[in-house]
């Protein structure tokens, strides 16, 4: 397997394979297994190939304090502080074996971000195939090693991250073992501006760190994640719930399944378009080649008079000579009589018999 293709539970992932799909749970369970189970169904229904989920405890991220810095001011979860935040978007471990589970009986793959050693532990003892490293996780460099050192698929996001620091990234996941990474354009905003998403980070990506590329999405809709598609992008994450009116600390952002449904879909189409480099006629067009312009007699001419600009013009259909040959073709003489209508040869000449 190839530094830019990966596989994870069977599905080939990287160039020459459609795009990668990944619904992201995230928060959007708000304290509901059975919710959780239903995102799940829509997202396996919608066409996804993967549900993420993300694993930690809010004592493992942070610690219950209400001072300098751990209250967020601005932006979606403005006043709140870390510790309850966290509180209410973690995913509760006994849920884990059970949602891992209904993946298996809907036949959709599913793994998860973990934000330490012992939320892998977790993972590991539930068979993940996969491993994903949040964006504000990619400076955790032993965290990094630590997933890698399981020897399975390792996708980090880099919208936290410098060139420096993804550089470093790359090196740790190498370094403890990873043969099979990806690396996902990011812009950690939420949601994040359309204009910012500077998707030409991709391809440059692709050449500086030889790994599968993708992009984990934080924008409204859909347009971005195809536009991704387009420049290259293998992997694609958005956040997904059943319905946004139902609240959340993530649902804001998250797409519905009639919006999910038509990203897997626009997302397969860019990929199919793409194709390879190509200068001639594609087969589905070669039959209209014949509506070019080309040169035609548009009078009667008689034998031996001269083919003028009144009586050859360039024209459709396209079975006489190329409009390129039109000053050739102006002042020889006919060397037999041609009916109006008749598509324009050189043995209609009379010095070329």
């Amino acid at each position: 397997m190839s530094a830019r293709t990966l596989a994870i539970a069977g599905r080939q992932i990287g160039n020459g394979h459609p795009p990668y799909i990944i619904a992201e749970l995230s928060a959007n369970h708000n304290g509901d297994i059975d919710r959780a189970f239903a995102i799940m169904d829509a997202a396996k229904a919608a066409g996804a190939d993967a549900i993420k989920l993300q694993t930690y405890k809010a004592d493992s991220l942070t610690i219950d304090h209400d001072g300098p810095g751990f209250r967020l001011e601005g932006g979606l979860w403005d006043g709140r502080t870390l510790y309850d935040l966290y509180l209410e978007a973690a995913m509760p471990w006994e849920w884990h074996e059970p949602l891992f589970a209904r993946g298996r009986s809907l036949g959709i793959t599913v793994f998860s971000s973990p934000f330490d050693d012992a939320a892998v532990d977790l993972l590991e003892g539930l068979g993940a195939p996969a491993y994903k490293i949040a964006s504000f996780e990619a400076i955790d460099l032993p965290l990094i090693e630590r997933v890698a050192a399981t020897g399975k698929p390792v996708i980090i996001s880099t919208g936290m991250s410098d060139s420096h620091e993804i550089e470093a990234a790359v090196a740790a996941a190498r370094r403890a073992g990873c043969t099979q990474l990806a690396l996902l354009h990011c812009v950690s905003a939420y949601p994040a501006p359309p204009e910012e998403s500077n998707l030409l980070t991709i391809p440059d990506m692709a050449a500086r760190f030889g790994a599968v590329i993708g992009l984990s999405d934080h924008t409204l809709g859909g347009a971005v994640a195809v536009a991704a598609v387009s420049l290259g992008a293998a992997v694609i994450e958005k956040h997904f719930t059943v319905s946004r009116a139902d609240g959340g600390p993530d649902s804001e952002f998250s797409l519905e399944p009639a919006e999910l449904e038509a990203l897997v879909r626009d997302a397969r189409i860019a990929h199919e378009a793409l194709g390879q480099v190509h200068y001639k006629a594609a087969p589905s067009a070669e039959a209209n080649l014949v509506l070019r312009r080309s040169l035609y007699v548009v009078e009667d001419i008689a034998a031996g008079a001269p083919f003028t600009e009144r009586n050859v013009r360039s024209i459709r259909p396209g079975y006489g000579l190329a409009p390129q040959h039109l000053a050739a073709v102006l002042g020889r003489r006919a060397g037999l009589d041609v009916a109006r209508g008749t598509p324009m040869s050189w043995d209609l000449i009379a010095d070329e018999k």
